[in-house]
């Protein structure tokens, strides 16, 4: 008997209507959004896969939860009930809440970083850098070299090279280097995974060196279905037991909750240390709130802490990753180039293998992304040199090996059915990429510039050359 097919395990109990615009409309808005996806309105676009934070469907306990927040500005009974279930789930001792990630990554900053420290970590992110970078201290890439490379087939890019990070610390002196920043799963090398050995060996160097290993726990719980399906030994443990045994070899956690754990804003610090704990405590109120809110509502607390509990369900992850795989293995048959193995969160087109006439000074990822949302209405993200921002000392474009745009996929919010319409899109474009123009800055912020930067086409009026019914409605859809 062949294997059946299998299906999302929730029923739909409420729909937002969207609609496709005119692909006239849409060079309209790619013009006023600066041919950046991010500043593109949501009701203009028809699949959005921008990003998976924060924009996951609730559940329906999650909503009843909502309904229970305790709105006390001290003490609310929603953060006892998080500190909890975190305790239980991810076993940090330790909770200090954040509005969300990057709130984290802050106080963790503030904390342990000096200025002329040096931070190792498998692959920069984007707000982890920069806040590093904000508190004196400079970023060094420790990951294995086969997480730049897309079309590598390693089951676990995202390993930290241990023999690159001994070198540093050698280099720089341990008493310089205040933590190694792990993160699990590694977003810009395409959501890929750290092995739990791989993890274990970092903890066993760091711990005699007095150096602390803190997780980007973001994603972790994907990582943990990876070391699940591919690594040794591990197919007869839980999604849940795994999580734990990974962030047991840690001494803390910065955590975004608006990805793994299904909710629309939150996160947390998790430390083992009580007495930086308490120091985490006295800076979340200067810049978060009080440390039983940390700038979130009762109700967004309680959501979270429900949420916790429902990413670790075993029908949930592998739906969740499923869907991901899917649509990476629909573009593989297309003839797609994209980063091999799938990820966890999103499928990463391989920009520069598909626009190899656009030179990276202007820009292939960001045009690819910005020619996607002309050609379909789907709205996707760059992530390659446009985001890598500027080397602070050179002021020079820094241009990672990787120049990739992210369709990502939103936790229990499209069918298979958009997922094919995804694919059949990118499919249409890449028979046309010679069609697409390069981009050049015509705003260029100071930080972060892939938020808000604004760019033009080069030698162009429009970044992707229309057909002959440019302004009939596409994709075109078969009529059930």
């Amino acid at each position: 008997m062949s294997a059946r097919s299998w299906a999302e395990p929730w029923k739909i109990k409420v729909v937002e209507p969207i609609h496709m615009t005119s692909r006239r409309e849409r060079e309209a808005h790619l013009r006023a959004a600066g041919y950046n996806t991010f500043l593109l309105r949501s009701e203009h676009t028809y699949i959005d896969l921008l990003t998976d934070s924060g924009t996951s469907a609730m559940s329906d306990r999650q909503w009843a939860g909502m309904m229970m927040g305790d709105e006390a500005y001290a003490g609310s009974r929603n953060y006892y009930h998080l500190e909890e279930v975190v305790r239980d789930v991810y076993g940090y001792p330790e909770l200090i809440p954040t509005h969300q990630g990057r709130g984290a990554e802050h106080l963790l900053s503030k904390l342990l970083i000096r200025p002329g420290d040096h931070v190792p970590g498998n692959m920069y992110f984007t707000t982890t850098r920069l806040h590093q970078e904000l508190a004196g201290g400079t970023f060094h890439d420790v990951i294995i070299d086969e997480a730049h490379d897309p079309a590598s087939a390693h089951p676990f890019k995202g390993n930290v090279d241990l023999a690159k990070l001994d070198a540093l610390v050698k280099q720089v002196g341990a008493d310089r280097v205040p933590y190694v920043c792990v993160a699990a799963t590694v977003n810009l090398a395409g959501g890929q995974p750290i092995s739990l050995a791989n993890l274990a060996a970092v903890a066993a160097y760091c711990a005699p060196r007095g150096i602390r290993v803190i997780l980007d726990a973001t994603r972790a719980v994907e990582n943990a279905w990876f070391i699940q399906q591919r690594e040794p030994g591990q197919r007869g443990r839980t999604v849940a037991e795994i999580l734990r045994a990974l962030c047991d070899l840690t001494d803390g956690a910065t955590m975004s909750g608006k990805k793994d754990s299904l909710v629309n804003i939150g996160g947390w610090l998790g430390l083992r240390d009580a007495g930086l704990a308490a120091k985490a405590r006295n800076l979340v109120v200067v810049y978060e709130g009080l440390h039983t809110y940390g700038g979130l509502a009762g109700r967004d607390l309680e959501a979270m802490a429900i949420g916790i509990r429902e990413s670790v369900e075993e029908d949930h992850i592998r739906s969740r990753i499923g869907q991901v795989m899917y649509l990476g293995e629909r573009l593989t048959q297309a003839g797609v180039p994209i980063v091999r193995p799938v990820g966890g969160h999103a499928v990463f087109l391989d920009a520069a293998a598909m626009l190899p006439h656009i030179p990276r000074t202007e820009y292939p990822a960001q045009a690819l992304a910005a020619a996607l949302y002309a050609e379909s209405g789907v709205r996707a993200m760059e992530r390659g040199a446009v985001s890598a921002g500027r080397d602070p000392k050179t002021g020079e474009d820094r241009f990672p090996r990787l120049e990739l745009v992210r369709l990502t996929i939103p936790r229990r919010v499209y069918t298979q059915a958009h997922m094919d319409v995804v694919a059949e899109s990118v499919a249409t474009l890449f028979e046309r990429r010679e069609h697409v123009h390069g981009l050049r800055f015509t705003y260029e912020p100071e930080y972060l510039r892939f938020f808000q930067a604004t760019f033009a086409p080069v030698g162009a009026d429009v970044v992707l050359d229309a057909e002959d019914a440019a302004d009939e409605r596409a994709p075109a859809f078969a009529t059930p």
